[in-house]
């Protein structure tokens, strides 16, 4: 109950980046504008994925970076869970990857996609996450230095495999070398480049040391949120952007936001904390069940075609498909324990 209602501010964030999620997946705004789209869906919003491994962060790696006693607090349960978990969703996809024929067709590709891209679109966070974790976990042996220094310099080396690869892409010797990072990733947002950084921010979010004072995040959440999105008009608005998951003041909004969240009373719901999972993995089906029913009843207009109606409904049948599973698990929990006590 005391960390329920300690956490409850990221609860209420992490299943509201879940729809976030969707959101740029479905585009919700271009119905109307796609200038809008771009600076709300694909800058704004693009604070989901960064938030859920700053709570990975903060929640599994903290307490091995600090704790004084590493080797008995190491996250394997973490690192293996989530493996597992990274594998029975490539499982729910196989069908839909096979009849799309978007699967990998020689070994090399493959392995790009379970590394780096993920086995489907939305995936790639879970190859991104454990390689992130495995990574600082291996600089962070000797002292938090070397983490931190590695997380900066690939974050800005992703930068311009991202966001600013306008700048660079006319520069010989910088495009071969990105060249060669999009042979063995499609982008820079990965577990090499991407997830370091925020996993960091999350960690050391975990340690009073590293807190601004509150008024600060106030004030800096206000400039550094305003800065975000001028950053992303200009590079979207002057064709800069190869991809649009990586901006230079995303890192400031995530970590002053993080303690703002933080600083938040209350309690969060169990169902809230146990739906976001479950809707990030699931809404991807939904959306290819929903244009499917779409097309099939003559509705695509409506059902697709706008919108913000589509991001709606995704929402809304995810959420659904959501809480039916957790239903169904703690039924079966519940039954468990019934035989037991019988």
């Amino acid at each position: 109950m005391a960390a329920q209602k300690q956490y409850a501010g990221l609860d209420y964030f992490r299943f509201l980046c879940a729809f976030f999620v969707i959101a740029i997946h479905t585009a919700p705004f271009s119905v109307w504008s796609k200038d809008v789209d771009a600076l709300v869906t694909y800058c704004l919003f693009r604070v989901a994925v960064p938030f859920f491994l700053m709570t990975t962060g903060y929640f599994v790696l903290a307490p091995y970076f600090f704790s004084g006693r590493a080797k008995k607090r190491f996250p394997g349960k973490f690192l293996v869970k989530n493996a597992a978990l990274y594998l029975a969703a490539t499982l729910l996809y196989l069908p839909v990857s096979l009849y799309a024929k978007s699967m990998p067709t020689n070994v090399p590709d493959l392995l790009k996609a379970f590394f780096f891209d993920g086995t489907f679109y939305h995936l790639w966070y879970f190859p991104a996450v454990l390689t992130g974790c495995i990574l600082l976990l291996l600089l962070v042996r000797t002292s938090l230095l070397p983490a931190m220094i590695f997380s900066m310099a690939a974050y800005v080396i992703g930068l311009f495999g991202d966001s600013y690869y306008g700048v660079i892409k006319d520069v010989p010797f910088l495009c071969d070398f990105y060249d060669g990072v999009f042979s063995i990733s499609s982008y820079t947002r990965n577990g090499i480049f991407f997830a370091p950084l925020f996993l960091l921010l999350g960690a050391l979010s975990a340690r009073p040391s590293f807190r601004l004072p509150h008024k600060v995040c106030v004030w800096g959440a206000c400039i550094a949120t305003a800065c975000l999105l001028l950053e992303g008009y200009v590079t979207y608005h002057y064709d800069l952007q190869k991809h649009n998951s990586m901006y230079l003041f995303l890192a400031p909004v995530m970590y002053i936001l993080f303690q703002l969240l933080l600083s938040l009373p209350g309690d969060a719901p169990f169902w809230m904390r146990k739906s976001t999972m479950p809707i990030y993995i699931l809404h991807p089906a939904v959306i290819i069940a929903v244009r499917g029913l779409a097309k099939a009843i003559g509705q695509t207009d409506l059902m697709v075609t706008h919108t913000f109606f589509h991001f709606l409904l995704v929402c809304a049948v995810t959420f659904a498909a959501a809480m039916l599973l957790q239903t169904l698990y703690a039924c079966r929990f519940a039954l468990f324990r019934l035989e037991e006590t019988e």
